[in-house]
């Protein structure tokens, strides 16, 4: 296979992954208060996350910036914790620019907590391909799981008494199983 195609493909799974699941709470507790209505915020919102993970990627890959994999691994958590917030305490999230620097913030330090094992397989000759590509894999999986949470927010919506159960309850999931991954790690 192609390094183009190599890394998009590892770059989709790395966020698809079942033993990798932090990428995918935080888009869901992301996305989880919006409807279609927010699409374009929401995508803006996702793409800010890849490009944070893509910079500490090419940070560590070119510069070796690395930081205690203790904390990043403590810090990966939190971000999912910190982002099912407004939805456990039923509070209208953010959508000014403190949650996209928020969510630029989250993605440079999910990026850190990928980038020694990146750096290990990236052949030098192939390294702006390879971190390319695997940004693209990141954001269309990304960009997947937003649809399919918007689909599913509009099909619950159809009652509407039911939507903010379902948020309620698949944020409380997903803030539940972030704070295990917290005490796990410390």
């Amino acid at each position: 296979m192609d390094t183009l195609g190599f890394y998009f493909s590892f770059g989709f799974q790395h966020v698809t992954y079942l033993n990798g699941l932090d990428h995918f709470y935080f888009i869901i507790a992301l996305v989880l208060p919006f409807g279609f209505k927010q699409a374009k915020k929401l995508v803006w919102w996702v793409t800010l996350f890849t490009l944070g993970h893509s910079l500490s990627l090419i940070g560590n890959y070119y510069l070796n910036l690395t930081f205690s994999a203790y904390w990043i691994e403590l810090l990966i958590p939190i971000t999912i914790a910190l982002s099912c917030l407004p939805i456990v305490l039923q509070k209208s999230p953010s959508t000014n620019w403190f949650a996209s620097g928020l969510t630029l913030l989250f993605g440079i330090i999910h990026g850190f907590g990928f980038g020694r094992f990146f750096s290990m397989m990236v052949l030098p000759e192939d390294a702006g391909t390879s971190l390319f590509s695997f940004a693209l894999g990141i954001e269309a999986a990304q960009l997947c799981i937003v649809l399919c949470v918007l689909c599913l927010n509009f099909l619950v919506a159809l009652k509407p008494k039911w939507l903010r159960l379902w948020q309620a309850t698949v944020g409380m999931i997903i803030f539940f199983v972030a704070v295990i991954m917290i005490v796990e790690r410390i």
